[in-house]
């Protein structure tokens, strides 16, 4: 599941991602992404509950599609990401990757909650 979160410092866009990410739960958050993506700069807080699965049915390749299609279409945008999780497995992963995502990324510990708030926001 993705839900929009409103308790992000102005210009922030809060995200929780929890359970298993399926297909359908990206393409439904689509027009949301488009939407944040419209408004100029880029600037994200993601949090990965702990229950976070990864990915279900037909998850990984919708994911590639919407998340790689918004990254190309909005590269020069992204500014900020701030990943909040405990999960080590979802830092190492990050890590691997963040070269391909635009602007800068950082990774914190849920009880950095406010500190990834204010470092999206700056």
């Amino acid at each position: 599941m993705i839900e929009l979160l409103h308790d992000m410092p102005e210009g922030v866009t809060g995200i929780r991602v929890s359970g298993r990410l399926t297909g359908d739960d990206l393409e439904q958050f689509k027009p949301a992404l488009e939407s944040i993506a419209s408004t100029g700069e880029i600037r994200v807080v993601e949090i990965i509950d702990p229950d976070y699965q990864g990915f279900g049915p037909g998850g990984l390749a919708a994911d590639l599609k919407v998340g790689f299609g918004a990254l190309i279409k909005h590269h020069s945008k992204f500014q900020r990401i701030a990943v909040v999780s405990d999960k080590e497995w979802v830092g190492h992963t990050l890590h691997a990757f963040a070269w391909m995502v635009p602007g800068e990324l950082k990774i914190f510990g849920f009880d950095e909650l406010e500190q990834a708030k204010q470092w999206a926001a700056g």
